[in-house]
C-alpha cells in the first residue's frame, strides 16, 4: 500500500500515520463500505478510507479546508468515489454510512444521534482532550453505541548527543463503537420482522 502524501497545509491536523493505522484497523472498512468522515480538514483519512471502501463522503465546513482535502485527494489519485460537502454536521450527512469517522468533537453529540438513527455499524471518535473524551464516552454510552475507548501515545525518536531520544505526541482518545447488528435482528425478531 503507497503511503499517503500531504502536499497542501490546511493548518491543522493532520491525523498522525500511527494513529490512522489504528483507526483503519478499528473499521475494518470493505470495497462494499460506504465510509463517512465528518472534519476532513487536510484529507489524510479520507485518502486512506477511498483506497479501502467503494464509496467515501467527507464532510468539512472550512471551506479552504475542503479545498485542501480535495487538493491532497488529488495529489494521491485518490478522488474517484470520493463525495466532498461543504457542511457543518450533521447537515450533509448521508443516511447509508456503514462506517463513520469523528475527526473532531463539534457538534459530536447530533453526529452520534444521527449515526444511532440510521443504523451506522461502526463509529469510531478521535478526541485529544480529557474532559472531552469524557463527555464523547457518556453520549456513546447513552446512544448504545461504544464497544470500546482506547488511549494511545505515540513518541518519535531523534537524534540527541550521538544516541536516540524520544519526543512524545499528545495522547489520543479513541471511542469505537457502532449500532449492534445483533440488537437490530433481535429488535427486528421481537417485532414479528416489521421495522
Amino acid at each position: 500500500m503507497s503511503r499517503v502524501s500531504l502536499p497542501h497545509d490546511a493548518k491543522a491536523g493532520p491525523t498522525k500515520p500511527e494513529v490512522r493505522a489504528v483507526l483503519l484497523a478499528k473499521l475494518d472498512l470493505a470495497p462494499s463500505d460506504h465510509f463517512v468522515e465528518v472534519g476532513s480538514c487536510t484529507g489524510a483519512v479520507t485518502v486512506e478510507a477511498s483506497r479501502r471502501a467503494g464509496r467515501v463522503t467527507a464532510l468539512e465546513r472550512k471551506p479552504e479546508r475542503l479545498a485542501t482535502t480535495r487538493k491532497n485527494l488529488v495529489a494521491n489519485d485518490a478522488e474517484d468515489g470520493v463525495d466532498l460537502r461543504e457542511a457543518e454536521a450533521p447537515e450533509g450527512l448521508p443516511e447509508d454510512a456503514d462506517a463513520l469517522f469523528l475527526g473532531g468533537s463539534r457538534n459530536y453529540e447530533a453526529v452520534l444521534d444521527h449515526a444511532a438513527e440510521t443504523g451506522v455499524d461502526r463509529v469510531v471518535m478521535n478526541v485529544s482532550r480529557l474532559e472531552v473524551a469524557g463527555a464523547a464516552t457518556e453520549a456513546f454510552r447513552e446512544r448504545d453505541l461504544l464497544d470500546d475507548v482506547v488511549q494511545f501515545q505515540v513518541s518519535r525518536g531523534y537524534e540527541l548527543a550521538g544516541a536516540t531520544s524520544f519526543d512524545a505526541d499528545n495522547p489520543v482518545y479513541m471511542l469505537v463503537g457502532g449500532v449492534d447488528a445483533a440488537d437490530t435482528d433481535d429488535e427486528l425478531a421481537a417485532d414479528g420482522g416489521r421495522q
